[in-house]
């Protein structure tokens, strides 16, 4: 190529959208480690954090979304929006990228609208089996499409779509962590079957509910489980355990920092069903129960449980059923060692350990073809 390659990485807003950026920019690096990259963000949000943290420099645009439920807030967002173009195209004509990738979220709209509408060819990276609105949009004038899940046709030109699976974050899957290690750090028996319980950073009150509602039926089992309940909910749930009674199996934390340690020491995982922890689970072949969040964009982490469900990859219990349902099944399932051992082999089927790598070739193939066209 006659120019060291560079590269726009536009998107974020949750752990899904960054983690995924932040490994395609590590791979690209891993190929060409003289290659520049940008990141692109929105204002105030988590990867204005988490991208310098992992050693990238990023640029804020003032966007967000709509108010769906107060309307007349939209007026000051349809500025953000007009704000955000301008400031997206000042960016690219100071950056002069040769090919922007977008992960979805808000920054993603604005920024790879300008790239398309200024010829610099675009990739677009689709975590869910149900597409995203600003991905659909953007797939008009996109030249590459990389998704997670077949049939994607459905919402993209299927000349342009590339199979790649999600990229999930490197550090997890180069794991030589014994379950008797990890269990010793968290002061936990190795010998006994063991739940993680993960509802992301925050949390998810459905999952907590879920446990607390169970405390006897935990306390009576032979298994034991770490369980992150999020920062938002920690403090009111150690005041409920204190009253209730903490079961001596039952590992209580706010957040997990290292998710390495915590998917080494589990036999079972209770997860949502966001794309980048499914994507996590394929990789390590974890068995998990898929509780989907009925709090998202077109209820897609349903749509991303039952692409699991279908090839008996995972089980699945529905949000307004886990409070009942979901301790049972998972005391039941951790012991059934057949059940795991069919779960972890099916989910393994549908890993794509190199998705970064992948997408990255597909981003230097356009930077190539951008930089020789003239």
């Amino acid at each position: 190529m006659k120019e060291e390659l560079r590269v726009i990485i536009s998107g974020g807003g949750t752990g899904g959208h960054i983690f995924p950026a932040i490994s395609i920019a590590n791979a690209i690096k891993a190929q060409h480690p003289d290659a520049q990259i940008l990141f692109v963000g929105a204002e105030g949000r988590m990867e204005m954090k988490r991208v310098p943290a992992a050693g990238y420099d990023i640029k804020a645009l003032p966007i967000c979304g709509f108010d769906r439920k107060n309307l007349l807030k939209n007026i000051s967002v349809l500025f953000k929006i007009f704000k955000s173009q301008k400031m997206a195209k000042k960016i690219i004509k100071d950056f002069r990228p040769m090919v922007a990738v977008g992960v979805g979220g808000y920054a993603s709209g604005p920024t790879l609208n300008v790239a398309e509408s200024l010829g610099i060819p675009t990739l677009l990276q689709e975590q869910n089996s149900y597409a995203g609105v600003t991905n659909k949009l953007l797939a008009r004038k996109a030249s590459k499409i990389c998704v997670a899940y077949e049939n994607m046709d459905r919402f993209f030109p299927k000349e342009k779509i590339i199979l790649t699976g999600n990229p999930i974050r490197q550090d997890l899957t180069d794991n030589d962590l014994t379950k008797e290690q990890v269990c010793e750090r968290f002061k936990m028996q190795p010998d006994k079957p063991t739940i993680l319980i993960i509802g992301g950073s925050l949390g998810a009150q459905t999952l907590n509910r879920s446990v607390m509602t169970k405390l006897n039926e935990i306390a009576k089992s032979d298994i034991q489980i770490i369980w992150q309940c999020g920062g938002y909910y920690f403090n009111q749930i150690l005041e409920e355990l204190t009253q209730k009674g903490q079961p001596n199996n039952l590992f209580v934390t706010d957040f997990i920092s290292n998710m390495k340690e915590a998917y080494a020491a589990a036999d079972l995982v209770v997860s949502r069903a966001g794309a980048g922890s499914i994507s996590e689970l394929c990789c390590l072949g974890k068995p998990v129960i898929l509780v989907p969040s009925p709090n998202v964009a077109e209820d897609h982490q349903t749509k991303n449980a039952l692409a699991l469900v279908d090839k008996e990859a995972a089980l699945y219990i529905k949000d307004s059923d886990a409070e009942r349902r979901l301790i049972p099944l998972a005391i039941e399932t951790v012991q059934n060692k057949e059940k795991l051992k069919n779960l972890s082999k099916n989910i393994k089927t549908m890993a794509y350990p190199d998705a970064a790598k992948t997408i990255a070739e597909e981003v230097y193939k356009l930077a190539v073809a951008y930089n020789n066209k003239d």
